[in-house]
């Protein structure tokens, strides 16, 4: 019974993470801190947390197979609409790839495991999705045709190089915990003049070179702590981790094309005010 709610554990934060991931509301807070409020022991949760991500990014690898081999094969063919998309991938990942092998290290042992960390970036977060939300030129976001009318870039193609180095600066905000990548690189992407839906799909695939790049990285480096005793877990977590960014991937992209991101920005600010309370409560 006693490793049937480890599993059960196990399972449950495989969703957390497929559900959490490609949301605007950082998905590294949700597995830390409702891990903790279910005292689950994965061994090294670094390794579990390695292992289920890479789940949600095969998920959306698979969403995206067929726009990703007309990228791929557009590149090495020379076609010039996909030669300009996968250069402004290419710009979109430097910054943070170049950063965080320089600061990553830094940045996680002076502000990991701090959990009012996550509570304060929780809630800036939130406060600056619902401003930017609330800017006269996202308002007439209201539906598809008001979008498609105030603003140039509807297309992933038509994204500038600008743009692509403005949403990979954003990115590095990730390294600092309960930011949210995609959170950063979507909002950043709005602000930069990017339809939403259109920043939502470029954020998604700029996740896959930067998590996949991330993931490697880490399994060279914590790959060996993995052991029989938590193999399994490791396992349910992948599985139920990819089936749930399946399906959140979608439902995401069909609830961006007609409402804003307002509900997640309330979200992440009553999520980071009950982090702090229950922060301030423990340690009083």
């Amino acid at each position: 019974m006693e490793q049937f709610i480890y599993l059960l554990k196990a399972a449950f934060l495989g969703v957390v993470e497929g559900l959490t991931e490609f949301l605007p509301i950082s998905s590294t807070a949700h597995l830390l801190i409702i891990g903790d409020w279910i005292n689950f022991d994965s061994g090294n949760f670094k390794v579990y947390e390695i292992v289920i991500q890479l789940g949600s990014i095969l998920a959306v690898m698979w969403i995206f197979r067929f726009r990703l081999w007309q990228v791929i094969r557009g590149t090495f063919t020379g076609d010039r609409t996909e030669l300009l998309f996968t250069r402004n991938l290419i710009l979109a990942f430097l910054p943070a790839a170049v950063i965080g092998l320089i600061l990553i290290k830094q940045i996680s042992q002076l502000l990991d495991g701090k959990f009012m960390i996550y509570a304060f970036t929780l809630v800036l977060g939130g406060i600056l999705m619902l401003w930017v939300e609330r800017r006269p030129d996202m308002a007439k976001h209201a539906s598809p045709t008001e979008q498609a009318q105030s603003t140039k870039v509807q297309r992933l193609e038509d994204i500038t190089w600008k743009q692509a180095l403005i949403v990979g600066f954003a990115q590095c905000l990730a390294m600092i915990p309960g930011t949210s990548r995609s959170g950063a690189t979507i909002i950043a992407g709005m602000m930069s003049g990017i339809h939403r839906k259109t920043a939502t799909e470029f954020s998604f695939f700029l996740a896959m070179p930067t998590m996949l790049g991330a993931t490697v990285l880490s399994m060279y480096k914590y790959g060996g702590e993995l052991s029989n005793s938590n193999m399994l877990a490791v396992v349910i977590g992948f599985i139920t981790a990819f089936i749930s960014a399946l399906l959140l991937v979608r439902a995401l992209l069909k609830f961006i094309s007609v409402y804003s991101y307002r509900p997640f920005g309330w979200y992440r600010i009553v999520l980071g005010l009950i982090v702090g309370i229950w922060v301030l409560s423990a340690s009083t």
